[in-house]
């Protein structure tokens, strides 16, 4: 098994170094920089209010008391929520906060924790 990490294109796991930072393939010729983050374009990213990038399962907190339709108690400010996940949309994080149940909520209104 090879030390280096398999081929970004073709998934060879025969990747070999020409002597630097860079990589090739023997298969399908590719080169690459592995300390290069490689972003899939159609990947989703969201980002806290801080502006640090989310995942599913991250836990975050609320930074304001956020209104609840139906509810006559906000959201209180400092409510930590665990295991988000992430969609696409408006209200791009679904949760589950105890009390009030699933919830979809803007990345714009948590930090996280």
């Amino acid at each position: 098994m090879s030390e280096f990490p398999p081929c970004p294109k073709c998934q060879s796991e025969y990747a070999y170094s020409t002597g630097g930072p860079v990589l090739t393939c023997p298969e399908c010729a590719h080169e690459w920089n592995p300390a290069e983050i490689i972003e899939d374009p159609n990947a989703l990213v969201i980002k806290d209010a801080n502006g640090n990038l989310l995942q599913d399962g991250d836990t975050v907190v609320v930074l304001k008391n956020l209104p609840v339709k139906g509810s006559p108690q906000p959201i209180k400010a400092g409510t930590k929520v665990k295991n988000i996940r992430l969609t696409d949309g408006d209200h791009n994080i679904d949760c589950k906060i105890d009390g009030f149940g699933s919830m979809a909520l803007k990345s714009e209104f948590v930090r996280k924790a």
